[in-house]
This record gives structure tokens, C-alpha cells and sequence, in this order.
């Protein structure tokens, strides 16, 4: 709600775009000045109507006015350097700033090409050689070694990969699937994996492929066009290979009982909460969530697949899981890239594709900036960082802290050692143990440029991107209005019982009810029963008396309503006379009714409770007014009406 107003606010912000040549004075209120070129942007971005009048104008010049001087006043009260408000626009800052703060070229390549390779589906089998976290040269040499050992195997006759995956592969699951990953999609493997698979014919072998898990030689073994998703239910017998044969021979047996009623007619949803092992899908009649290819064990996802219609459902099928008879409810197709571009951008900012844009980003600030660093400098400092580091004990040495050589510059901008000792000192206790501090130095060193740059490149923002410049002087601007506003109006209004109340007294004559009637509307199950209803209020019966006497034998035979309304809200008002009385028995839209106006009341002021919400609006409304005025009549103000004119 708050950053909506803000932004309603932001409607009057004074726009900042540089202005070309001679630009005129518009607006002077009190010594402060604005031009021709900061009033028309603004009034361009908001009034797109090609004609524009002089009242259009004048109008519009009113309610800027009216702008700036709350600004001007929250100002004045010192607003603008509260804590609270810098720390608020901060926030905001930190997510106008995101857009620009990567390269959106690569972006948009990254998007499209997730969204081509989602148009596919691959099978492939890989070897994994696991790397530890943060590893030395040594760990990496290592697992290189062997990666390369097992490829040099491979090229030999008579050699099968899925057979060396089970042997030599270090991921737990090759014991059982001999390396095979199955089919899958984009997005659904880290992306150096991705590319390698996408990048690889079929029947071929390619790696090794470094990935954050190890070195993997990858085969690719199949591709097909994409299935999409597909949305099933489920009835589930649970059963494991470890079971004894007897209870997996019943377990058959009872999956088989449930097809037999299946085939017979009776209901899927029923069958799967009366006999289902899978209780979570049970409770909603047997469904799963939707699911595409690489998300579901291969024998429920091919026989899933493979139903042709919604309400089809397959024979028995087993999976490591058990026994499933699985029940099409959709097929989805894959989307189009308008339908699914929003989701791969989100999806692209949490994958490890995003460091390259990241990367890319980096490297043009560098050539934009003139970076240029000294690594002889940096080597220097190796000596200085011990294992202390790793526990977050490690203080610099006198030596160390009297280190102030430039590592980089940025634009003309020295970075030197002793702020890299700061950044050292604040980022301990992090990465793997070891003896190798040349890497962890190196490391650190590449995280500081990095970040350097990125906080450079977000100070200049304001200075290199106009329109971000007047976006966040439209924030400030709506914060300081939104807060001063609710303190003098909105707030206020409602917590001011004693002037609300005022107003309203002085005020009655605009909160009036129009004329008003006291009605019921009865409605009755027929004809007959509406005859006998007429014939009793025609003799004055209460209410509570023919409910009585006609819901004797059903509750059904007759309702009623009622209320105070004025005319247009009273039921069938527009059929019947406006006047004391009983209607006829009417029909309205198959059900009939009566009507019997009790009371005719004349127009009178609304109770204070009866209009509390509309007198508290036109209150704030009065507040406004009147600050507006003491602003005005405060504060100079001068308009060029001729200049004003001009922007026609």
C-alpha cells in the first residue's frame, strides 16, 4: 500500500532530465525555481492526450504547485535526513537499482536459449570424479587426473560407459542407474552440465565438464521433443524390493483388486482415499502436483505420458516405489516464450548462469573505468595471512597494517592494501581450511575487485541514467509527501474525535439520507401459499405469526427479509407503489415475491455512525484544504503563464 501511494505521489515529482540550450522559468515559489523542461517532462509522462488546453494546463500547474510545497515543508522539518526516511529510500534505491546493475544483453540470450533447450528433452549418463568445496591445486590435480584416466579407458574397445559409471562414477545413485540421469530439460541441471549435454551428439562422449560438484564425463543417449507437463492422479500399494514375496505377491494381488473396480465403473477418487498408501495425494482424490520430464521416476513418468486423454488411467505399473495406477487429468504443452519469459528471468537470477552475467557485467565496467591493478603488490601480502584466518582470529600484523601500495585503480580512483586489510578482517572464518594461502588471498582479492566495482558502478547511477536520477527523486519525494500527509491529514482525521465531530455537526446538511422506506419482502414456494400470505397481512398478522402457521409443514414455504432503504434499494421498488401498503404476489425471475412498505420516512441527516467512513474522507478532504491554503499564503508564488502556455 505504501510504495502504491508513494508512487501516486511520485505523479507530481519533479522531474531532473538535463535540459539542452536555453530552458525559461516556469514556476518561482519563494527563491526556489523551476524551468519550463522539468514541468513539461513531468507533465508529458503523466498526459498523454495530444491536445492540451490552457485550463489543462492551469489545472495540472495547481495540483504541482500544491506538490512542492508539502515537499518544501517536509524539508523544512528536516524529513529528509530522518533516519528513518534515509534508511526507507535506501531500500528503495536497492531495488530500482537491480536492473541496473547487470547486462541485460546476456540476460536476454540466456533467457531465450533456456527457453529453446525447454523445446527439448535429453537422456544422458555421466561419470562424476567429486572436487571438496574450496579445494587446493592439489585436490583439483587430483580429481583431474582421474577424470582423465577414465576417459582415456573409455576410448579403448570394447569399453561401455554405463558399466565404467557404475565401477569408477562417485555419485551414490550409479550403483543402481549406471550413471543414467534419464530424460530432463533446462533448468533442471547446473548450467556448465547443461551446456555440456545440449552441446554433445548423441552417442558421444564429452568432458571433462567442471562443474560445483566435481569433473563429469558426460554421454548423451537420446533426445525427443519436448512433452511439456502433465497433470495425473494416483492410487498407490506400497511395496520394496526388500519385502518378502509373500507380501509383495499381495500387494500385487491387491493393486489388481482396485484396477478390477477401476474397470467396473467406480469412482478413481473414491478408490484412491478408501485403499491408497500415498495418504497426501489420497486426501485429494489420488492427485499429484504437475510434473514434466525428469521430475517423476522413469516407469511413472512414461506411463503417465503415454495416456492418451484425461480420464484415462493406466493398468498397474511398478516403480521402485510400489504398485501405481496412474489417472490422466491434463496435458500441458510446453508455453510460449511471452507466457513463460517472466518465469525464466526469476528462474536464470537463482541459477548459476546468472555469475556469468554477473561476469560480464564486471569485465565492461573494468574496460569503462580503465581499470588497471598490480599483482606484484598483492603477491606481497601472501606471507601476511596465516590459518587464524579460518577460525576468525586472525589480526593483521603491524607490518601488514602499514601496507597502503595501490592493488587497483577505478576511474582515476586508488584501491590500496590497507583497505583490503579491512575487507580481510571483516570476512574471516570463511572457505576451507588449508595451508594454501596464496588461494585464499587470491580469492578474497577477486571478491573486493568485484565488489568494488559493482558498489562504484551503483554510486554513478544517478550521474550515468537519467531516468533512474528521476525515479528516485520521485520516491523521496513520495516518502516526505506520504508521511507529512499522514500526519496532518489522514491520521489525523481519525484520531481527532473532537474536530471529526465538529465537522460533522457543522456539516449535517451533506450526509442525508434521501427518502426511506421500512419494508419486508416475503418469499413464498407458490401461488397458493402467496394467497394465504396476502389474506394475513391484509389482517394485520405479525410476522412471526405466518411464518408460523405457513411453515407448518415446510420451512420452505415462505422466507422473509427486511430493512430501512432508500427507493432504489428497496426490492422491486420500481413495481410497486411508494407508499404504505402491500404489493400483489410478484414474480421475480421464477421466485415469487411480496412487498409490504410499513413506513415511508422523510430525508434526514445520517446518525455519525451511520456515515462515520464518509464523514471521516470528506474531513481529511477539509484538512487538505486548509493546509493547502496556510502553504499558499505562507510561500511566494510566482507563475509565467506565457511559458506556461507555450508547452501547447
Amino acid at each position: 500500500m505504501r510504495t502504491l501511494i508513494c508512487t501516486l505521489f511520485a505523479a507530481f515529482a519533479l522531474q531532473t532530465y538535463g535540459q539542452v540550450g536555453q530552458d525559461p522559468v516556469l514556476l518561482k515559489i519563494d527563491e526556489k525555481t523551476i524551468s519550463k523542461g522539468e514541468f513539461e517532462s513531468i507533465y508529458k509522462k503523466n498526459n498523454r492526450d495530444s491536445a492540451i488546453t490552457n485550463a489543462d494546463l492551469d489545472e495540472y500547474m495547481d495540483l504541482f504547485i500544491n506538490f512542492k510545497l508539502k515537499v518544501m515543508e517536509a524539508e523544512a522539518m528536516g524529513r529528509d535526513t530522518a533516519e528513518q526516511f534515509t534508511r526507507e529510500l535506501a531500500g528503495y534505491r536497492e531495488q530500482l537499482a537491480r536492473p541496473y546493475l547487470v547486462d541485460k544483453s546476456i540476460t536476454d540470450s540466456l533467457v531465450r536459449e533456456a527457453y529453446d533447450r525447454m523445446l527439448e528433452e535429453v537422456r544422458a549418463s555421466h561419470i562424476l570424479i567429486k572436487i571438496v568445496p574450496d579445494p587446493t591445486p592439489e585436490d583439483t590435480l587430483k580429481a583431474w587426473n582421474k577424470i582423465q584416466s577414465i576417459k582415456t579407458k573409455l576410448s579403448g574397445k570394447g569399453s561401455d560407459f554405463n558399466e565404467m559409471a557404475k565401477m569408477q562414477s562417485e555419485d551414490p545413485s550409479a550403483k543402481t542407474n549406471s550413471g543414467d540421469l534419464g530424460y530432463f530439460t533446462s533448468l533442471q541441471m547446473v548450467y556448465p552440465f547443461e551446456n555440456a549435454v545440449y552441446n554433445t551428439p548423441i552417442g558421444q562422449i564429452s568432458g571433462p565438464v567442471r562443474t560445483q560438484f566435481g569433473y563429469h564425463l558426460v554421454k548423451v543417449t537420446d533426445r525427443r521433443a519436448a512433452r511439456g507437463q502433465v497433470r495425473v492422479a494416483h492410487i498407490m500399494i506400497r511395496t520394496e524390493e526388500s519385502d518378502p514375496e509373500e507380501v509383495k505377491a499381495s500387494n500385487k494381488q491387491r493393486i489388481e483388486e482396485v484396477y478390477t473396480k477401476l474397470k467396473t465403473g467406480e469412482s478413481f477418487g473414491e478408490l484412491a482415499k478408501k485403499y491408497s498408501d500415498d495418504r497426501t495425494s489420497a486426501e485429494r482424490d489420488g492427485e499429484l502436483p504437475i510434473f514434466g520430464a525428469g521430475k517423476m521416476v522413469a516407469e511413472f513418468e512414461e506411463a503417465a505420458f503415454s495416456l492418451a486423454n484425461p480420464g484415462d488411467f493406466s493398468p498397474p505399473i511398478l516403480s521402485p516405489y510400489g504398485w501405481h495406477i496412474i489417472k490422466l487429468i491434463e496435458k500441458v504443452p510446453v508455453g510460449t516464450f511471452e507466457d513463460l519469459e517472466k518465469d525464466l528471468r526469476a528462474r536464470i537470477g537463482r541459477d548459476s548462469r546468472s555469475e556469468i552475467t554477473k561476469d560480464t557485467f564486471i569485465n565492461k565496467r573494468k574496460a569503462e573505468y580503465n581499470f588497471k591493478e598490480d599483482q606484484k603488490v598483492l603477491k606481497t601480502m601472501y606471507k601476511e595471512v596465516d590459518t587464524t584466518f579460518y577460525s576468525g582470529n586472525w589480526t593483521p600484523s603491524a607490518k601488514l597494517k602499514q601496507m597502503n601500495k595501490t592493488l587497483f585503480t577505478l576511474n582515476g580512483n586508488d584501491f590500496t592494501q590497507a583497505q583490503f586489510v579491512s575487507y580481510m578482517e571483516k570476512n574471516q572464518g570463511q572457505g576451507r581450511r588449508s595451508a594454501d594461502m596464496p588461494s585464499l588471498v587470491n580469492g578474497l582479492y577477486k571478491d573486493w575487485v568485484n565488489q568494488s566495482i559493482m558498489d562504484y558502478e551503483n554510486s554513478q547511477l544517478e550521474r550515468k541514467y537519467p531516468e533512474f536520477k528521476a525515479l528516485m527523486s520521485e520516491y523521496r519525494d513520495g516518502i516526505l509527501l506520504f508521511d507529512l500527509t499522514d500526519e496532518r491529514v489522514w491520521t489525523r482525521a481519525v484520531k481527532d474525535s473532537v474536530g471529526l465531530n465538529t465537522y460533522y455537526e457543522n456539516n449535517k446538511k451533506n450526509f442525508m439520507w434521501g427518502e426511506r422506506a421500512a419494508y419486508d419482502v416475503y418469499t413464498v414456494e407458490d401461488a397458493a401459499t402467496g394467497k394465504k400470505l396476502l389474506k394475513m397481512l391484509n389482517k394485520g398478522k405479525s410476522q412471526s405469526e405466518i411464518i408460523k402457521t405457513l411453515n407448518v409443514d415446510s420451512s420452505l414455504m415462505v422466507k422473509v427479509d427486511g430493512g430501512l432503504k432508500e427507493k432504489a434499494d428497496v426490492p422491486l421498488s420500481s413495481q410497486i407503489a411508494w407508499q404504505v401498503g402491500i404489493s400483489p404476489v410478484i414474480d421475480d425471475g421464477g421466485q415469487l415475491k411480496v412487498v409490504q412498505i410499513k413506513e415511508i420516512k422523510a430525508a434526514q441527516p445520517k446518525e455519525f455512525n451511520e456515515a462515520r467512513g464518509l464523514i471521516t474522507a470528506a474531513y481529511q478532504n477539509h484538512l487538505e484544504k486548509e493546509w493547502i491554503a496556510e502553504l499558499r499564503a505562507s510561500h511566494k508564488i510566482e507563475v509565467n503563464k506565457e511559458v506556461l502556455y507555450s508547452i501547447k
